[in-house]
Formats: C-alpha cells, sequence, structure tokens
C-alpha cells in the first residue's frame, strides 16, 4: 500500500541543506583542483538556472522513496497517443496472425486425411472401425528411422 506524504517547503529546504551538507563534506576530501572546478561549475549552474526556485519546488515532489518526479504534462497530444496505440496495434496484428497460422494448419491436416481416404481403395466396413483414424494418422506421419 502506498502512502502519499506531501512535503512542505520547509521540509524540502531542510532535505536540501541536509544533502548539500553531505556533498561538501565530501568534497573536502577532493583535491583542490577538483574542488575550484566543482565550485566553478556550482557558481555557474546556479546563474544559468532560468526557474526560481519556488517554481522549481511546485514542479517537482519528492516521493516516499526518495525519487524526483516532474509535474505531469498537460493533455494528450496526438504524438502520445499514436506512439501508445503502435504495441497495442502490433499485439492485435500478431495475434490475428497466429490464428491464420492456426487455422490454415487445421485445414491442412484434415486436408491431408481427406486425401488420404480418397485415394486408398478401402471396404466400407473400414470407414465405421474406430481405428481407423488412428491408423491414417500413422500411415501419414513419417516412421521413425531405427539406425
Amino acid at each position: 500500500m502506498k502512502h502519499s506524504q506531501t512535503h512542505t517547503t520547509a521540509d524540502m529546504d531542510l532535505w536540501g541543506q541536509a544533502l548539500a551538507a553531505r556533498l561538501n563534506g565530501a568534497a573536502l576530501h577532493l583535491d583542490h583542483d577538483i574542488s575550484e572546478r566543482l565550485r566553478i561549475a556550482r557558481q555557474r549552474a546556479l546563474q544559468a538556472q532560468p526557474v526560481p526556485q519556488r517554481l522549481l519546488r511546485q514542479s517537482q515532489a519528492t516521493q516516499t522513496n526518495g525519487t524526483l518526479t516532474a509535474a505531469p504534462e498537460e493533455g494528450l497530444n496526438l504524438w502520445r497517443l499514436s506512439v501508445s496505440t503502435f504495441p497495442l496495434l502490433a499485439l492485435i496484428l500478431g495475434l490475428m496472425f497466429i490464428q491464420d497460422m492456426q487455422q490454415d494448419m487445421a485445414e491442412s491436416s484434415i486436408a491431408s486425411l481427406d486425401s488420404a481416404l480418397l485415394l486408398d481403395e478401402l471396404p466400407p466396413a473400414a470407414y465405421t472401425d474406430p481405428g481407423f483414424v488412428q491408423f491414417l494418422k500413422q500411415q501419414t506421419s513419417p516412421a521413425p528411422r531405427h539406425d
């Protein structure tokens, strides 16, 4: 069972500060060269961020397992609808193909049985024998080889 938790902005800020503290603690063990590159990269990322922090907090939520989820997109456009129907269409076509193949196999086995009956000369009493169908199946199937 899933429990939905709503996080306030204060909870998110505390979580972000705890994460930043862990990252900063791990950065203390890095070389000076690498730590300076990381500092510059952080500054560039903060300057290039076009979305204000409060909008970012509203568009993303943290689930109970710690994964981030983006806000759902509005509407279902034509591209998403067509892409989602392709697997369903492929499944339906595959099932139709399998059904057609099975029907062809059943018809061919009935046709081979009928041709065996029409080509052989048998007395009428043989058609009423219960083991006759089994005999025909043994005659039409290839005999096993004993080498």
